[in-house]
């Protein structure tokens, strides 16, 4: 998209929404190994991994859904509670992403996370890691909403409480399904893809077909990108 197209389709953007899992830490590889590890220890002589990768960014319920779907398998509701207590409790150490803190402190905009976890891991992560004075109560997450991503509800409930519309909110995504609901939203999204779980140029492309705007994988960089957003709206709003 040229900047020209950009600055005909923003509209003037107030906030900047964050994903938690795969844009503030790198935690979705550490959800996959886990939820690849216990998959294969219940279901012997399967390959799990390549049905779990592209469903990273739903619920973990629904990840585990769909692997067994894909297989053929089947999981009790204990295995499913079991198994995601144990990806969220090992997911909750992973590292943040280099430049992250710094990012967020150049960005002069209102800021809120949108997830796709519960509300209570959320918080501990962010506490853990110092991001508390970034968002604030400004916390929604899929266990507040009737519909978790790729339906737009996280996203809305994020805008209702702002106290924006929809339109003026700028996301950062890792994750198909969050670019999915974030557009759905009506709301413009960037692509990150500085991720150890991302494949290369392919998800990229997957972003960008689910509707992201732009593609980055250094979070150093976002503070200029929004700011580049910002003079397009100002531009285009004249």
């Amino acid at each position: 998209m040229t900047i020209d197209a950009r600055t005909r389709e923003a509209k003037a953007i107030e906030a900047l929404i964050c994903d938690c899992d795969g844009v503030l830490i790198d935690s979705e590889a550490v959800a996959a190994a886990v939820l690849v590890r216990e998959l294969e220890a219940r279901w012997p002589g399967t390959n799990v991994a390549p049905v779990v990768m592209p469903l990273l960014g739903q619920r973990i319920e629904r990840v585990l859904a769909g692997a067994g779907e894909a297989l053929g398998r089947t999981l009790t509701a204990a295995d499913v509670d079991a198994i995601r207590h144990v990806a969220e409790a090992e997911a909750r150490q992973a590292p943040l992403f280099p430049g992250v803190i710094a990012a967020l402190e150049g960005v002069a905009l209102t800021k809120a996370c949108a997830s796709n976890s519960y509300t209570e891991v959320v918080r501990e992560v962010l506490a853990r890691n110092g991001l508390e004075r970034f968002f604030g109560e400004r916390v929604y997450c899929a266990d507040i909403v009737a519909k978790p991503k790729p339906a737009p509800d996280v996203y809305l409930a994020a805008a209702q409480g702002l106290g924006v519309a929809p339109g003026a909110c700028l996301v950062v995504e890792d994750s198909v399904t969050g670019v999915s609901a974030a557009r759905a939203a009506g709301m413009t999204v960037l692509g990150f893809v500085g991720g150890t779980h991302v494949g290369g140029e392919a998800h990229a492309r997957e972003l960008l077909e689910a509707g992201a705007s732009e593609i980055f994988d250094d979070m150093t960089t976002l503070p200029a990108r929004v700011a580049q957003w910002l003079h397009n709206t100002a531009v285009g709003s004249h």
